[in-house]
């Protein structure tokens, strides 16, 4: 679990299985498959897709919130008054709770056991 800070408001945000289910249903994509895409940003930041990576993170805080009620990803854009894309800290922070969530592994490349 992390909390980014958006504009003036703190969003939980946890990469769960519910996640990829809510991602799904709403924007009737593949969260991983998208998520692998926005690694081109390290790259090139010209490969940045803000929408996508509100959609990631809207997936990650409605996860979060589970069982409680969350707003559509609409609604709950327009409780943003302001959103600073040139914040690395953000974007990374978004970023690695996804790759810590979604591809866990162990030490020398090993799954970890549950």
């Amino acid at each position: 679990m992390k909390e980014l800070n958006i504009g003036e408001m703190n969003v939980r945000v946890r990469a769960t299985p519910l996640a990829l289910l809510y991602y799904k249903q709403e924007f009737k994509s593949d969260l991983l498959g998208d998520l692998v895409k926005m690694e081109a940003i390290k790259s090139d930041p010209s490969k940045l897709d803000s929408v996508a990576l509100l959609q990631l993170i809207w997936a990650m805080a409605k996860a979060d919130a589970h069982p409680n009620q969350f707003p559509s990803f609409e609604t709950w854009l327009s409780t943003f008054t302001s959103f600073d894309f040139s914040d690395p800290s953000l974007l990374s922070a978004a970023m690695e709770e996804a790759a810590n969530g979604f591809f866990r592994r162990g030490k020398q490349g090993q799954p970890i056991k549950q």
